[in-house]
């Protein structure tokens, strides 16, 4: 359970949260096939943290944290084990996938096997990403654009402009959970020699770059009001935006900054849960 890390989970569920508000706005709304876009997100959400502890673990990049401890660094468990349960997720996001490709397009198998690609080799293989300030576009990618959009795409079974811009505050808030993760991490990820985007911006312009990726949603929100006028209501998420800008911006360090996670993590649900319904019901 510790390595599958609860509670990064919300950013794999507020994305088909989302792209289902949208199908409902086009009353395309289909439960089944809602959740399993959901089973496919949780399921790669988890093979990734269960691959990053297994890849970080073997290079000893993680063996010095400010954040949580891992399994495989930590000593926890066997790299192996860690490495099986990865595998095992991948295997039940692909079973879900390929359900979903069955009744709607095959050509979503290559969006599948895209997805796992981008969930290994963000810290494995001989050249990961992640290593390389890649993080970031790949998260706005696979968990704003393709989950919120792909989860529309599978219930109304075909394309909208509508879902592929609710994806972008979507993304921009999965971003900022990486970025404040990141900003965190600089001097120990600097040491080990793992330049994130936060390690070749520098502490400052990566504290921008948070704010940026919490307040753009907002603005986002109010742009699609002409054509969504309840999407308005996400802006009643904007408190729960106040507390972690306000840790980012007085300059919090290490465990302060895990604090600023937290609260990230609640906006994001927040902000999700009111676009979803401002989404779903269409004046």
């Amino acid at each position: 359970m510790q390595g599958a890390r609860p509670r990064t989970l919300p950013a794999a569920i507020v994305p088909v949260v989302v792209g289902t508000g949208v199908a409902i706005g086009y009353h395309r709304f289909s439960a089944w096939r809602a959740v399993l876009a959901l089973v496919v997100a949780l399921a790669l959400q988890i093979g990734v943290n269960y691959a990053n502890d297994y890849s970080d673990g073997i290079r000893g990049t993680d063996e010095v944290r400010v954040g949580p401890v891992r399994l495989v660094a930590g000593r926890l468990a066997q790299p192996r084990h860690v490495l099986a349960a990865a595998l095992a997720s991948f295997a039940v996001a692909g079973a879900a996938g390929l359900a979903l490709a069955a009744v709607t397009s095959w050509w979503l198998l290559l969006v599948g096997l895209a997805a796992v690609a981008a969930a290994w080799f963000y810290t494995g293989g001989s050249r990961p990403y992640g290593y390389r300030a890649l993080g970031e576009l790949s998260v706005f990618v696979f968990f704003g654009l393709v989950a919120v959009a792909g989860t529309a795409y599978v219930q109304m079974r075909y394309f909208s402009w509508l879902p592929v811009a609710a994806a972008v505050p979507v993304g921009l808030l999965a971003c900022a959970l990486l970025v404040i993760n990141n900003l965190r991490d600089i001097p120990t990820d600097t040491q080990t020699g793992k330049r994130t985007l936060a390690v070749v911006l520098g502490d400052r312009r990566t504290r921008v770059l948070y704010v940026d990726c919490i307040l753009l949603p907002f603005c986002v929100a109010i742009a699609l009001a002409p054509v969504s006028l309840l999407s308005l209501i996400a802006l009643a998420a904007l408190p729960f935006a106040f507390p972690p800008v306000r840790h980012v911006l007085q300059g919090a360090t290490g465990r302060g900054l895990i604090v600023a996670l937290g609260q990230t993590g609640r906006l994001q649900l927040a902000f999700g849960a009111l676009f979803t319904v401002g989404l779903a019901i269409r004046l």
